[in-house]
């Protein structure tokens, strides 16, 4: 009786040891970073009334950038989001191409508050202004935690002993898909004339 308590103890220290939890943590850690982006889009889309009801006060002749801002935002708001989406890398790629149709519009109702003034230094504004701002960094920062999350799912599945784990126990836990530039040429830096 004592030598198998000892073989089990024995056993199970060796199974803990040798990475078999491994692909699970990450796939959990895949999760958690997907929902710390997913955190971050819902940020900057609660954000957004309050910018374009602040920006409607001066700019009531910008009309069409604040309509392409509202129609992007609900666009955006409109993909159904479940655990699916991170399997799907179609609905991945659709879901990420709202969010940077959203994001373009934001960037031009910010170009468009160059022509007023009032606005640029309207406490309101700029508070917001700046909430966006930090939004959009916190947002690169959740993209690159998930792609580094996947980085290592995906190695641990691919290489051993994690490649022989996910064969054995975990073979319905399927490669990951990352993030993908949605702009075209986005590999190249835009041109900037005054």
């Amino acid at each position: 009786m004592f030598h198998r308590l000892i073989l089990i103890v024995l056993t199970a220290t060796v199974l803990a040891g040798c990475g078999i939890n491994n692909i699970p943590t990450y796939d959990e850690q895949v999760n958690s970073t997907w929902a710390q982006v997913e955190n971050q889009y819902q940020r900057r889309s609660d954000l957004i009334p309050n910018l374009v009801n602040t920006v409607k006060g001066f700019a009531a002749q910008e009309q069409e950038t604040l309509t392409a801002v509202v129609e992007a935002r609900a666009k955006a708001t409109s993909i159904q989001m479940d655990s699916e989406l991170l399997n799907n890398p179609e609905a991945l790629e659709k879901y990420e191409q709202a969010q940077g149709s959203l994001g373009r519009a934001l960037g031009r109702l910010l170009m468009v508050t160059e022509n007023y003034p009032d606005l640029k230094s309207n406490a309101n504004f700029l508070a917001l202004q700046s909430q966006l701002e930090g939004t959009e960094n916190r947002i690169a920062v959740a993209r690159r935690d998930f792609i580094q999350a996947v980085q290592a799912y995906n190695t641990e599945i691919r290489t051993f002993p994690g490649k022989i784990w996910h064969s054995l126990l975990y073979s319905d836990m399927e490669k990951r898909e990352t993030f993908k530039a949605t702009t075209e040429n986005a590999e190249q830096a835009p041109t900037v004339n005054f």
